[in-house]
């Protein structure tokens, strides 16, 4: 193909030139080629197709890029090669922040004529290996902004979100990411939201989760009866409610907080009581830094932690003139706090005039979180006195992650919202197909899916029926969302009487699997192992009781792990 070039005089090409005239107008032979791309990693839902579609444009490229059904997305592009490497270059070094490119795969070939650069709408049929499913992002600056400002559509919009914030996986219900497939297929655009999303200049170009009052979701109170009440500003009223020593079931992005201020005891006294919790200690929400550094003290990693994207609770040393009732954490000497990360939080926090409110799970002992209003008001009612409700459907139920600091370095004690259903950054290969169910305890599912290993959110203690329904369904939606074609082994404790070996048991005949059971301390210094790329290691697991192979009573073991092996080198007696 040939491209015209203008060379103004005196200045000469630096190419061969097949013709020169008077104009100085010159014909170079510059063949044009196409590059089919396929991304993988974190790509989908974090502004990565407009960042793709400016840079081609830019680069004068043609060609298209599309979600796909695996989560990652298909970029074709035509032009000279060296733009098209150009592109590539700039596409692995300057992606948008909350992108992970972790694999290109790419095929060069004659170029077939594309004319312009699109950005289409996703394609389920294209697979590859599999990509990422985003996890849910705290609320950016810019929607907070929009949020604070009274000329502003989006002011006091406790939905407001963009390309680079706002709630994913828990609005999830099937891949490619699109607004089509998620709880916001409910609320149609309206004409101004409408021309942002399709505008490649705005940031909200191909925000799934985009809206506004006029088309989005809505909040609203209601009496702890579920009687809904007729008030003009319902988030506000909530904050009079909490700082008046009201408790109040309020709806987030992945299930339900109870809410209750933190400064008088009657009213925390009144919450262990009513969801009998004599001793748990509650996790506490903060408007910003300057709250949380009235009451805890808060280092450079837990700044930066707290201040993250994922936002999760990280435990704090209280200070010595603790201004917050003893109650909210009674006989210790940390906290666990956490940053407002979403839109209706802000606004509630905004608000009010504690440093800190009671932020914790909406669920009675042993049973999961609530997400559904009616199952909320029936679960909860006589125990709050209000509901702070809206009508958005959370698809995944998704609590918040817990993180504390060891030696300055962040340890996970809880990984959910913010981080599900990322893949572990494991140093060994897994083959595919295994799911994992873990003891009875604190449990987490994992599936295994082209080398890696993705985790569930955090499910609890499944003693219940109820617990134990939601890790299955927790499972089926990661093997759902990963397109696990088989699955090949199901993994459990060795104990016989958890209910997760009775699950995997279930689900082995149910797929026609192999059932594996592993020895609780041997899981333990076998995860270590993994996470570090050890092939053997010699180490303690001081756990705590776990059945022995030997069916006695093993605890404080000291194994030598080599593989999926380990042999016994010492531990407590029964």
């Amino acid at each position: 193909m040939l491209k015209l070039y203008f060379f103004p005089h005196p200045v000469q090409p630096s190419t061969p030139t097949l013709l020169r005239i008077r104009t100085r107008l010159v014909y170079l032979v510059r063949p044009l080629v196409r590059a089919e791309v396929l991304v993988r990693g974190l790509v989908q839902g974090v502004g990565f197709r407009p960042f793709c579609y400016r840079l081609a444009s830019d680069l004068g490229l043609n060609g298209f890029v599309r979600n796909t059904g695996d989560a990652g997305v298909q970029i074709v592009l035509e032009g000279e090669r060296d733009r098209i490497e150009r592109f590539l270059e700039l596409l692995r070094k300057e992606h948008p922040p909350l992108a992970d490119v972790r694999e290109l795969e790419i095929r060069w070939m004659e170029a077939r004529g594309e004319r312009g650069f699109r950005d289409l709408p996703s394609e389920p049929s294209v697979l590859g290996r599999m990509s990422i499913v985003p996890p849910d992002i705290a609320i950016c600056e810019r929607c907070l902004a929009e949020m604070s400002d009274p000329s502003n559509r989006r002011y006091r919009y406790p939905f407001t979100t963009c390309v680079d914030c706002g709630p994913r996986f828990t609005i999830i219900t099937g891949l490619p990411y699109d607004r089509s497939l998620t709880s916001m297929a409910e609320f149609p655009l309206c004409d101004e939201c409408s021309a942002e999303y399709h505008d490649p200049s705005d940031r909200r170009y191909r925000a799934e989760p985009t809206c506004c009052p006029r088309c989005g979701p809505s909040v609203f109170l209601c009496d702890g009866s579920g009687k809904r009440l007729d008030v003009g500003n319902p988030l506000g009223e909530t904050a009079r409610l909490l700082d008046e020593g009201q408790i109040v079931a309020i709806k987030g992005i992945g299930g339900f907080h109870i809410a209750a201020k933190t400064t008088e005891d009657r009213v925390l006294e009144r919450l262990r009581r009513n969801f009998n919790r004599p001793q748990q200690p509650f996790a506490v929400m903060s408007l910003d830094l300057e709250a949380v550094r009235s009451y805890a003290e808060v280092t450079v990693e837990a700044e930066a932690l707290l201040k993250s994207i994922q936002r999760p609770i990280v435990l704090l040393r209280k200070r010595e003139d603790f201004p917050l009732s003893e109650l909210v954490s009674p006989g210790l000497d940390t906290v666990g706090v956490m940053l407002a990360y979403s839109g209706i939080h802000h606004a509630v926090l905004s608000e009010g005039r504690d440093p800190a409110y009671v932020m914790t799970s909406a669920n009675l002992p042993g049973l999961p979180m609530a997400v559904d209003n009616g199952e909320a008001i029936s679960t909860l009612r006589g125990l709050v006195d209000y509901f702070l409700l809206h009508n958005r459907k959370i698809v995944n139920r998704c609590d918040d992650s817990v993180v504390r600091f060891s030696a300055g370095v962040p340890v996970f004690i809880r990984r959910s919202r913010g981080y599900a259903p990322l893949p572990l950054g494991l140093r060994v290969q897994l083959r595919d197909g295994i799911v994992a169910l873990g003891g009875d305890l604190c449990v987490t599912g994992a599936v295994t899916k082209d080398g890696g290993c993705f985790l569930t959110q955090h499910i609890g203690d499944v003693s219940k029926l109820e617990t134990l329904i939601y890790l299955r369904s927790a499972v089926r939606r990661l093997l759902d969302l990963l397109r696990v074609g088989e699955v090949r082994t199901v993994a459990c404790d060795m104990h016989p009487s958890y209910s997760t070996t009775a699950e995997a048991r279930r689900m082995a005949e149910e797929f026609g699997a192999e059932i594996v059971q592993v020895q609780h301390h041997h899981a333990h210094l076998a995860a270590l192992a993994a996470e570090h790329g050890l092939a053997e290691i010699v180490g303690i697991a001081a756990d705590g009781a776990g059945y022995g192979p030997d069916g006695t009573v093993w605890g404080g073991e000291v194994l030598f792990v080599s593989g999926g092996s380990f042999k016994r080198l010492g531990g407590l007696r029964p």
